[in-house]
């Protein structure tokens, strides 16, 4: 069985997930993670890479670590049209699919399997379409 790594986090189950954020106020930019008691707010499905790069050592604690075996992977932050940047996993490390600017959608990945044999799944950012056509709320 699948399972979100928090709840809260992104729409599940779902194939095509979004962010849940909050909002304080219509002039306020959301917040991500969610502010519980606050207005959530869906973010768009997919946003701009504002800027990556790779983590070459695992996390320090749960329950960012992962796997025991850890493999480096990409980090990024993208820019959604909502006016918040959101730092999450890019599903790949090949620099020539990951440049700045690129539309990146959201997705879900497993991330690794908890205590009672599930796998547990987070959201990610995906590359999309090469170029500048965001696939949006709909």
């Amino acid at each position: 069985m699948q399972v979100p790594i928090a709840t809260g986090l992104f729409t599940w189950p779902d194939e095509r997930p979004r962010l849940i954020a909050s909002r304080r106020g219509a002039d306020v930019p959301p917040e991500f993670p969610a502010v519980p008691g606050d207005d959530q707010v869906l973010l768009s499905r997919s946003g701009t890479l504002y800027t990556w790069t790779t983590q070459q050592f695992p996390p320090p604690s749960p329950p960012y670590r992962g796997p025991e075996e850890f493999e480096p992977f990409a980090v990024g932050y993208v820019e959604f049209p909502e006016g918040i940047l959101v730092e999450g996993r890019l599903t790949t490390t090949d620099i020539e699919q990951l440049w700045i600017g690129r539309t990146m959608h959201v997705v879900t990945v497993p991330f690794r399997t908890d205590e009672d044999g599930n796998t547990v799944v987070t959201f990610a950012f995906a590359p999309g379409p090469s170029g500048t056509e965001s696939e949006d709320a709909a």
